[in-house]
């Protein structure tokens, strides 16, 4: 028996022995196949990347850029979007190569303003970089196959920036800037540097400040003030505009005049679409009377809604400015027991631009409510079931909601304030009133509902670091523009790049709105996760590819 016992753990130690060598020889040539087959692939990898590097220097050498030709894309037809120049009108009065100074004063400026003048080149700094005037930047940067083999067309903007010749005499340039409309963070920024970037950079005459918008050509109680870099050094710190402003007051033949009186041949127009058609207005009356005069408008609006440019200068800042406001209002609402509801009222008059991204960087907004998509109250879409729902969740529930939101629910106004913006219904407190009255009728303990404007808060707040490094590249941007010779033009962002937009077609498609069946607002749905009330895209729709509607 002893025997037998001693026989079957022989075997039992046998059989180990055995299975643990074949599972050590398995996973031994299991790792053997592996590495040969990583040392393939490897092989593969290192040829095929040889096999690139020989194909991209040779393309290289023969001036074609890296990567693969994709045969079924092309651009055939390109259209630029060409900026009015004065030197089609008028001879330019400087000859002298452009450089750029960085001092207040310029012995090599002497004569007449009147006369060419020839600048030593031993005096001033060369720019790194002259933009040519066959420089453009691309405005549709996402291209696919054209359909059915027809041919691919975009526009291309005139690129910013300094040029090599200049059409002005800045020691003879006396510059003007008035800021109009609303306030908007960033006003101050750029002011301050069109005038450092007139004076330091190009030694200009003169820069007045026209006080009080349009209005102030010739309101007399509201003299206009020289300004100096001592005189702007720290207004960028401040909100609002250091030069006032003020809504309407256009006058086409006072603000003409005032050209004349003060002779001044470069005016700076800082303001919305009104504003630019305003500014263009005064180009054209220049253009008539044959006078030499430069006008750039520096688009301003903290809807962000004037159409092309990436995006509006102050945008950045209301947006940041806003997550106070909505903290506030999740504070209120989630300490306010019983079902506690809090609205944010924000900016966006035809565009829920500001609302939108407010409520995704903020992460703490339930509803997101603008004009681009229909409110819808009570049903299975509904806005006040979907915040019964989300009370009973997590026990409150925050809103942001557009000023120019609901105007299928309170009608659209026929009045009109002082730029001939249409007046807009109180939709805040319309929302309100509808919260309280939908938690009465369904709920026992009702709803405790906070309301949060800070509308002139955000308007009136300085602008952060983004906006202020923005400013900075508009208003340079602006003077290289109008010292070059160019006219009744804008300046923007377009896909990352400074560019010179003509005034009519900037302003042509304004205000923009928020593509209700782009990926913005999407991405809203996804984090407030409320009911999409958005309407179904019409046959033959074509949706807009312009900055921010992506």
């Amino acid at each position: 028996m002893d025997k037998l016992k001693g026989l079957n753990t022989s075997l039992a130690v046998t059989a180990a022995v055995c299975a643990s060598t074949a599972l050590l020889t398995y996973i031994i040539c299991n790792l053997r196949s592996r590495d040969e087959e990583q040392s393939q692939r490897s092989a593969t990898a290192a040829k095929r990347a040889s096999e690139r590097t020989v194909k991209d220097k040779s393309q290289v050498q023969e001036g074609k850029p890296k990567g693969t030709l994709l045969n079924d894309l092309s651009l055939q037809e390109i259209y630029l979007w060409e900026v009015e120049h004065l030197g089609a009108h008028f001879k330019s009065e400087f000859t002298g190569m452009n450089k750029m100074k960085n001092q207040s004063a310029y012995s090599e400026y002497t004569s007449e303003p009147s006369s060419p003048v020839a600048v030593s080149t031993g005096d001033g700094s060369d720019y790194n970089k002259l933009i040519s005037n066959h420089e453009v930047i691309i405005a549709d940067i996402k291209q696919k196959p054209a359909a059915g083999g027809g041919v691919n067309r975009t526009r291309a903007y005139v690129r910013a920036g300094p040029r090599k010749h200049l059409h002005f005499n800045p020691s003879g340039v006396t510059a003007a800037i008035v800021t109009c409309g609303g306030l908007c963070p960033g006003l101050n920024n750029v002011i301050r540097e069109l005038t450092n970037t007139l004076i330091h950079l190009y030694g200009a005459k003169k820069v007045l400040g026209i006080r009080g918008g349009y209005a102030g050509f010739y309101t007399d109680a509201w003299q206009p003030i020289e300004l100096t870099p001592e005189i702007v050094n720290n207004i960028h710190h401040e909100g609002g505009t250091f030069l006032g402003s003020s809504r309407g007051g256009f006058d086409i033949d006072k603000t003409v005049a005032f050209l004349k009186k003060h002779k001044i041949n470069q005016l700076y127009v800082i303001g919305g679409d009104g504003t630019h058609r305003g500014a263009f207005r005064i180009h054209e009356e220049c253009m008539k009377l044959k006078m030499n005069v430069g006008v750039c408008g520096i688009p301003k609006t903290i809807d962000n809604d004037v159409d092309h440019i990436d995006r509006s200068f102050g945008f950045s800042s209301a947006v940041q400015a806003a997550q106070s406001a909505i903290r506030t209002a999740k504070t209120e609402a989630s300490c306010n027991l019983p079902n506690g509801i809090g609205i944010v009222k924000l900016m966006g008059r035809s565009a829920g631009f500001v609302a939108v991204h407010a409520a995704m960087s903020s992460g703490d907004v339930d509803l997101c409510l603008v004009p681009e998509i229909p409110i819808v109250l009570e049903g299975e879409k509904g806005c006040l079931p979907f915040l019964q729902r989300r009370v009973k969740e997590q026990g409150f529930a925050v809103v942001v909601v557009a000023e120019g939101a609901g105007e299928e629910l309170l009608g659209e106004s026929t009045e009109t304030d002082a730029s001939g913006n249409k007046k807009l219904p109180a939709i805040g407190e319309f929302l309100k009133s509808k919260i309280n009255e939908f938690f009465k009728k369904n709920d026992p303990q009702g709803a405790t509902v906070k309301y949060v404007d800070p509308s002139y808060i955000i308007r009136s707040c300085p602008a952060n670091a983004a906006d202020s490094l923005y400013c900075m590249q508009l208003a340079q941007n602006a003077v290289h523009g109008l010292m070059a010779g160019y006219t009744g033009f804008s300046v923007g962002l377009c896909n990352n790049r400074m560019v010179l937009l003509p005034i009519p077609y900037l302003v042509e498609t304004s205000p923009r709105h928020m593509d209700a069946h782009g990926r913005t607002w999407e991405r809203v749905l996804s984090i407030t996760r409320q009911p999409n009330t958005a309407k179904p895209m019409k046959p033959g729709e074509v949706v807009s590819y312009a900055p921010m509607l992506r």
